[in-house]
C-alpha cells in the first residue's frame, strides 16, 4: 500500500509542468492530493462486504454506531502516525515503528506487513473469482437467452479455471518485473469502481418497485448482542485501512504541520464513512437478511448496471494485485539479497532475478490455491481485519507510548497521551484476538 501511495504521489506531481520539490528532491504534495491518495488507499474491495456487515451487526443503527466509534480510533491512529513520522524523521511505516519502538517491534511490524499484504492478495482473488462466476452466467444468458439455472457445468466453464488462466497469462507477467510503474496510470480504477458501485446500488434501490424494496425489514433482530456488533469491526478495519500508506503520504506533503494532517485525516475518513455507509445502508435495505458477503453476488447476473460494476472491480483488482505483490515480495526478498551480499560481497543479477521470479510464482500460486477453496470473502476479510488491528491500533499505540517517554511535553500531556496510547493498544489487542480467533475457526469449519 505504501508502494501504491508512492505511485499515486508520483503520478499527481508528474502532471505539473514544474512540480515543486522538497529540499531532498522529492515531490511536494498538496492537501487535496493527500486526501485523494488517502481515499484511493482506503476505498476498495472492503466496500463489497459492507451491506453484509450491516446485516450481521443487526441493522443500520447498530452498524453505524460501530462505525462512528471505530472512526475515533481510525482518525486517532492516522494522527499518531503523522506525529510519529515527524519526530522520528522516517518516511515508511516500518521505519517509524523500528525507530520509535525498537528493532524487535520493527521486525514484528514487517512480518505483520507481509502477512497482511498476502491476505489482501487472497481477498482480491476471491473477489475476482466471484465476479467471474456471475460474468459467466451473464454471458450465457445473453448468448442463449436461457435462464442461468440451465447452464451446463464443465471443467472449462468453471470460474476457477478462468481464474487460473487469468493468473497465468495476465497477473503473473505483470508481477514479474522489478518496477510496475505503468500500473500507476490505471490503478485509479479502484476509486472509480468504488464510487460507481455506491452510485449503482443507490440507483437500483430507488428504481425498484416500492413493494419489492421494502420486503426486507430495516432491522433484522432489534437490539443486537455486543458480540454481533463487535463481529463487524474487522470489516470496518479492512474497509477504512489506509494507515500503512499514511506515513508515505505525510512525508511527501508540502505542509507537514500536524494541524493540516489532522484536517486531511478527518476529511478523508468522513468521506470514506459516507461512501461506506451509503453502500451498506442501501445494499442492506435492498436485500435484508438475504444479502451475500459480496453484495454484487446478490444482484441478477443480467443486470447491465451491475455487470459494469463487476468489470470495473475486476479490472481494478487485477491492476492493483501486482503492486501489492511487489511490496510484499520486496520485504521478503531484501533479507535474501542482504545475505547474498554479505556472503559474496555482491549480488549477481541472476540471483536477484531468479529469487524475484520464484517468490512471485510462489506468492501467486499459494494465494490462488487459498482463494479457490475459500467459500466467501467474509472469512478472508475477518482475518485481514484482525491483522489490520496492528496497523490501526497496536503499532500507533506503541509509537505514542514510546514517543511520550522522550518528547519534551508537559506532565499532564504526557500522562494523557500515554493513557490514550494504552487504551488504543488494549483495544487493538482485543480486536485482533477476538476477530482472528473467530475467523480461523470459521475457515477451519469449527463453528
Amino acid at each position: 500500500m505504501e508502494e501504491l501511495a508512492r505511485e499515486s504521489i508520483n503520478l499527481l506531481t508528474s502532471v505539473s509542468a514544474k512540480p515543486a520539490q522538497h529540499a531532498d528532491g522529492g515531490p511536494r504534495l498538496g492537501s487535496l492530493g493527500a486526501i485523494f491518495i488517502m481515499l484511493k488507499s482506503a476505498l476498495g474491495a472492503g466496500l463489497l462486504n459492507f451491506p453484509w456487515a450491516f446485516q450481521k451487526a443487526g441493522g443500520i443503527r447498530s452498524a453505524v454506531s460501530v462505525e462512528l466509534v471505530s472512526l475515533v480510533f481510525l482518525i486517532s491512529g492516522l494522527i499518531i502516525l503523522g506525529y510519529s513520522s515527524s519526530i522520528s524523521g522516517q518516511c515508511t511505516y516500518q521505519a517509524v515503528v523500528k525507530e520509535l519502538c525498537g528493532q524487535s517491534i520493527g521486525q514484528l511490524c514487517e512480518i505483520c506487513f507481509v502477512f497482511n499484504l498476502f491476505m489482501i492478495s487472497v481477498a482480491f482473488l476471491v473477489i475476482v473469482d466471484d465476479q467471474l462466476e456471475k460474468l459467466w452466467l451473464s454471458i450465457y444468458e445473453l448468448v442463449t437467452d436461457l435462464p442461468e439455472s440451465t447452464m451446463p457445468h464443465h471443467w472449462y466453464t468453471d470460474q476457477r479455471f478462468a481464474l487460473l488462466l487469468l493468473c497465468l497469462f495476465l497477473i503473473l507477467p505483470l508481477s514479474l518485473s522489478k518496477e510496475i510503474s505503468i500500473l500507476k496510470y490505471i490503478s485509479v480504477l479502484g476509486t472509480l469502481a468504488a464510487t460507481y458501485l455506491t452510485t449503482a446500488i443507490i440507483i437500483k434501490y430507488h428504481s425498484m418497485p416500492s413493494p419489492l424494496v421494502h420486503i426486507s425489514p430495516i432491522y433484522s433482530g432489534g437490539i443486537t448482542s455486543w458480540s454481533s456488533m463487535l463481529s463487524v469491526i474487522p470489516t470496518i478495519c479492512f474497509g477504512f485501512q489506509c494507515h500503512e500508506a499514511s506515513i508515505t503520504i505525510f512525508s511527501s506533503m508540502e505542509n507537514q504541520r500536524l494541524s493540516n494532517w489532522v484536517f486531511i485525516s478527518v476529511v478523508s475518513m468522513i468521506i470514506c464513512l459516507i461512501i461506506y455507509t451509503l453502500t451498506g445502508v442501501y445494499g442492506y435495505l435492498m436485500f435484508g437478511a438475504e444479502v451475500k458477503p459480496d453484495v454484487l453476488m446478490s444482484y441478477n447476473g443480467s443486470d447491465l448496471l451491475m455487470v459494469v460494476a463487476r468489470l470495473l472491480f475486476g479490472i481494478s483488482i487485477i491492476t492493483i494485485y501486482p503492486i501489492i505483490l511487489l511490496l510484499g515480495r520486496s520485504v521478503i526478498q531484501d533479507p535474501l539479497l542482504r545475505w547474498r551480499r554479505g556472503r559474496d560481497g555482491v549480488v549477481p543479477d541472476t540471483f536477484e532475478s531468479r529469487s524475484r521470479c520464484v517468490l512471485t510464482f510462489l506468492w501467486i500460486a499459494v494465494t490462488l490455491l487459498i482463494a479457490m477453496f475459500v467459500p466467501d470473502i467474509s472469512k478472508i476479510i475477518s482475518v485481514i481485519g484482525g491483522i489490520s488491528a496492528f496497523f490501526i491500533f497496536i503499532f500507533p499505540g506503541l509509537c505514542l507510548i514510546s514517543a511520550m517517554q522522550s518528547e519534551p511535553v508537559s506532565f499532564k500531556i504526557r500522562v494523557g497521551l500515554t493513557a490514550w496510547g494504552v487504551i488504543t493498544l488494549i483495544c487493538g489487542a482485543f480486536i485482533f484476538g477476538q476477530s482472528t480467533t473467530v475467523a480461523v475457526m470459521q475457515i477451519l469449519g469449527k463453528i
